[in-house]
């Protein structure tokens, strides 16, 4: 499953990792994604959203 947000299409970011001993190494920056029921098109889904959109409000979570 792919680890993206099903709203805002928000997905792992690569980058470096850097040491005090200034080693480098490339690592992944991952969504944080919660399975939440969502109301999509009047009817209950799970879906995968990160937790920026549901803390803006895109998302409206059923009861």
């Amino acid at each position: 499953m792919a680890k993206r947000c099903d709203i805002c299409h928000r997905g792992p970011v690569v980058g470096r990792q850097h040491s005090h001993a200034n080693n480098v190494s490339p690592r992944r920056f991952e969504p944080n994604l919660q399975r939440v029921r969502a109301m999509i098109d009047g009817g209950v889904r799970r879906i995968r959203v990160c937790t920026r959109c549901l803390r803006s409000g895109k998302v409206s979570k059923a009861a």
